[in-house]
């Protein structure tokens, strides 16, 4: 990891593992209360099906999501370097309040498809939108074992992350601070 300052002046920063757990609390809620609605739902498949096909869509989405641009946030991670002291790090309740906001009809087309596919396959999409969000988590906490293992936490710029992720194309590299550093712990839950 390169330890390098970078940058001048102030800037904001938003934790990586926080943009990565923002939508897994909201797609895991609601993922269940759509299988929920969904069992009750005969649908077209029946129960007999669409619950299985959903616990194997659950599994499926989980390593899927879990997977995706790994190599991206390892690359970014490796080549992190130091941010510099002016840099504005911006709270836990912030980042996941202005993520959520930012996509809040994508999040309420993805219940409302959820529960409308019950009409079909039972419980299914609200099962896939739960295993999505368990590999958000998971992919958190992997974050959480390289900060931890480097002690140091990741932080991306907020006008870059605005754009397309924590990973996307518009972020030319990751910053590091202390493990002291913020509100949130290594993998961006909460602080104890």
């Amino acid at each position: 990891m390169r330890r390098s300052v970078v940058g001048r002046g102030a800037y904001a920063l938003a934790r990586v593992a926080v943009i990565v757990r923002a939508p897994a609390g909201w797609l895991w809620w609601s993922g269940l209360l759509a299988a929920g609605i969904g069992a009750l739902v005969p649908g077209a498949a029946g129960r007999e099906i669409g619950l299985p096909a959903g616990a194997a869509m659950f599994v499926i989405a989980a390593f899927v999501v879990f997977g995706v641009r790994r190599r991206r946030y390892a690359a970014l991670a490796d080549g992190a370097s130091r941010a510099v002291k002016g840099a504005i790090l911006q709270d836990r309740a912030v980042t996941l309040r202005i993520w959520r906001r930012a996509h809040r009809w994508w999040l309420l087309l993805a219940f409302l498809a959820a529960v409308g596919s019950s009409f079909a396959l039972p419980a299914a999409g609200g099962l896939l939108m739960a295993g999505a969000a368990l590999g958000l988590w998971g992919k958190a906490q992997w974050l959480g074992r390289w900060e931890r293992e480097q002690d140091a936490l990741l932080w991306v710029r907020t006008e870059s992350a605005a754009r397309g992720g924590a990973a996307g194309k518009g972020v030319r590299g990751y910053l590091t601070t202390g493990a002291a550093a913020g509100d949130a712990a290594p993998g961006g839950a909460r602080r104890s």
